[in-house]
């Protein structure tokens, strides 16, 4: 009675039972009728479902006589209320099939008190509904409760025994049964139990036997199993994916704070393969906001500490959403620069997601250098200038960042500088500027010696001049 859902089957197996033991169901139903009449007096409705769908079951066995459904049904509609007439229901619903097959007079009479009550009116509307559907399935003869399931018909009608029980008797439940007791002729009863266990079960062999045909059976339909996996349906609508979305975003703006929005996620299973997914409409909530909210950053930040496949899913966001920069608006470009500046500040994304970055003045758009320009100075808002500038200085990060300070080229290195020096953050440029000045003065050094050959060929042509001079007034 702990499991209502599986009392057909409790039924059907005490009916097998009975058959070979009937003290057993004998027992069996005096000690259901004794939890019936406590539950009863002590009003406990749900106690009272369960030991009155057991009965109706056992009835439907004919482990118990239909005298007895009988007698309960007029002492539950003897004085009608919500919850009895209620149970009452319950319990036609369950044995009606059976009891219009026995007992068709005494089931008229019953459903004769029901029509009684439901034209008194004094109970609740919704139990009168209970009553007038009880009509309609007794109108369909009972279609949909079977007495017997065709699958727990284990017992011949002829081989079953069926128990008699008042209950207005006085009942005995026999607790002594419940102790342990040694028996003193153990062996001499151990042996009248192997013959009547061989007599119920059969012999060893007729067991093996029937062990072989089973195995080869079950062989045959674990072969029909394999072949049924090897065809395998894909669902090429995506259903799943997209209620996976769905459930992503309702959690993601349902949610009080990014904490309880970090729990709720966690919760969530996902197929090997979906934790992009989660990254994606992460991203995707986040640049839908009018203003950036630190709430996806900070729950971006949880999920990268937490697992670091979501770190790698980011770092493949950060690439997909520069490559495609120029597809965002402003307003999106802004919320996801701050977004991936948040991650780079708290150091949940490595720092080398920037060499994907190559800031110059061929291989950038205007809205990629809006999306630099957000990116660095929300970094700098984050962390401070200084502290920006010693870790863009890292000596272990530096082929990392030569994409954002590039020394190829003059041209591409006064580009950097004044992009950051335009945005207000020339001061993280100092090493390129003073790069830029050593290019500047090795260009200039082999014109020097130039210069000076020319001032040389100069001075001795005035030179030559003057002698040239000083020979002619001798002459003269």
């Amino acid at each position: 009675m702990a499991s209502p859902g599986f009392t057909d089957v409790f039924a059907a197996l005490a009916a097998v039972v009975n058959t070979k033991f009937p003290e057993v169901g004998d027992l069996l139903l005096r000690r259901i009728v004794l939890q019936l009449q406590r539950a009863y007096i002590r009003n406990d409705k749900p106690k009272l479902l369960a030991a009155v769908k057991f009965i109706a079951h056992l009835v439907n066995h004919q482990v118990v006589h239909e005298l007895v459904a009988l007698e309960l049904l007029a002492v539950l509609l003897e004085n009608p209320s919500d919850d009895s007439v209620e149970v009452a229901v319950g319990f036609v619903t369950e044995c009606g099939s059976i009891l219009q097959d026995l007992t068709p007079r005494g089931l008229d009479g019953i459903f004769e008190r029901f029509r009684g009550i439901l034209h008194e009116g004094e109970i609740d509307k919704r139990v009168q509904f209970l009553i007038e559907g009880l009509f309609a399935v007794r109108k369909s003869k009972f279609q949909g409760y079977p007495a017997v399931r065709p699958e727990l018909d284990l017992v011949e009608q002829e081989d079953q025994l069926t128990h008699e029980i008042s209950l207005q008797d006085t009942i005995k439940d026999e607790d002594a049964l419940n102790i342990f007791k040694l028996d003193p002729n153990y062996l001499e009863n151990e042996k009248k139990y192997e013959e009547l266990k061989k007599a119920i079960l059969g012999d060893e062999s007729e067991e093996e036997g029937d062990f072989d045909a089973e195995s080869v059976d079950e062989d045959e339909e674990d072969e029909v199993k394999d072949d049924e996996e090897q065809m395998k349906i894909t669902d090429e609508t995506e259903t799943n994916l997209v209620n996976l979305r769905r459930t992503i975003y309702l959690t993601i703006m349902s949610s009080k704070d990014f904490e309880e929005a970090g729990h709720k996620l966690l919760k969530i299973k996902l197929e090997p393969g979906q934790e992009m997914e989660l990254c994606i409409m992460l991203l995707e909530c986040c640049s839908q906001e009018r203003t950036y909210d630190r709430y996806y950053g900070l729950l971006g930040q949880r999920f990268c500490m937490i697992n670091k496949i979501h770190q790698e899913n980011f770092e493949k966001c950060f690439v997909q959403q520069y490559s495609m920069i120029h597809r965002l608006e402003t307003n999106k470009l802004e919320n996801v620069a701050k977004f991936f500046a948040h991650l780079l500040g708290t150091d949940a994304l490595p720092w080398h997601v920037l060499a994907y970055i190559r800031l110059t003045e061929e291989d950038t758009t205007s809205s990629s250098r809006i999306f630099v320009k957000y990116l660095f100075q929300e970094l700098s808002e984050h962390l401070g200038i200084r502290l920006l500038y010693e870790r863009l200085n890292d000596p272990t990060m530096q082929e990392s960042f030569d994409s954002i300070f590039p020394k190829d080229n003059p041209k591409n290195t006064r580009f950097a500088i004044k992009f950051f020096t335009s945005i207000g953050l020339g001061g993280i440029t100092e090493n390129l500027q003073e790069h830029l000045k050593i290019i500047m003065q090795q260009q200039q050094k082999p014109t020097a010696p130039a210069s000076s050959n020319s001032s040389v060929s100069s001075s001795s042509s005035s030179s030559s001049e003057e002698e040239d001079t000083s020979r002619r007034r001798r002459r003269r």
